[in-house]
């Protein structure tokens, strides 16, 4: 059973359906008890990132995700979230992995927000989270705002001159940039992968 966090973000849904294509149930849920018993935990995430922290805040889910000892895979602005703070807003994040997050950088024919595909460096390949993806693998992307790249930075993307984590992992918390659920094949990997954890 996979327990999603419910942070009122639009791609619940859809991370439930690439769940059960996978036979995997899920419950959605913003109960903290249930949390924190939980064997794998999803953090998903749209929209503003102040909006969401203070979701997260007002059913003091934000202490609770920050105590968990099992996995947890944030996704999109769920991943964001696992970070200290948001350009976005000038907003105080979870605080777990000690980087900033800051928007892209306007240039000549770069369009913001990044959205569609595009080609992601596996850069350790040996983590649970990676098994059985290739060196370079594709994922479906949507946001304005990113992760620098740092010691946590595990798949690597590059959009015009910016150079962003799209996978990160920092001991038991685990995040996507990306969006698995709407990824293919690579991303239905992604999930079997934390899954399996």
């Amino acid at each position: 059973m996979i327990t999603i966090v419910e942070s009122g973000g639009a791609n619940i849904a859809s991370i439930r359906f690439a769940l059960e294509r996978l036979n995997v149930s899920a419950e959605w849920t913003s109960d903290v008890d249930k949390i924190s018993k939980a064997s794998r935990v999803m953090l998903p995430g749209v929209g503003a990132a102040g909006d969401a922290m203070q979701k997260l805040r007002a059913k003091e889910l934000d202490e609770c995700v920050k105590s968990l000892t099992c996995p947890v895979l944030g996704i999109c602005l769920g991943m964001q979230m696992l970070f200290s703070t948001s350009a976005e807003g000038q907003t105080d994040m979870l605080d777990i992995i000690k980087a900033p997050v800051v928007r892209l950088t306007e240039e000549v024919g770069k369009t913001i927000p990044h959205m569609g595909w595009n080609d992601v460096m596996i850069e350790q390949k040996d983590h649970p989270l990676m098994q059985g993806l290739v060196e370079k693998e594709f994922f479906y992307f949507v946001h304005s705002y990113y992760a620098p790249l740092g010691s946590y930075t595990v798949g690597r993307c590059d959009y015009f001159f910016n150079s962003f984590s799209a996978i990160v992992i920092q001991d038991n918390f685990m995040g996507c940039q990306f969006h698995p659920e709407r990824s293919g094949a690579a991303g239905s990997r992604v999930l079997e992968n934390f899954i399996r954890m």
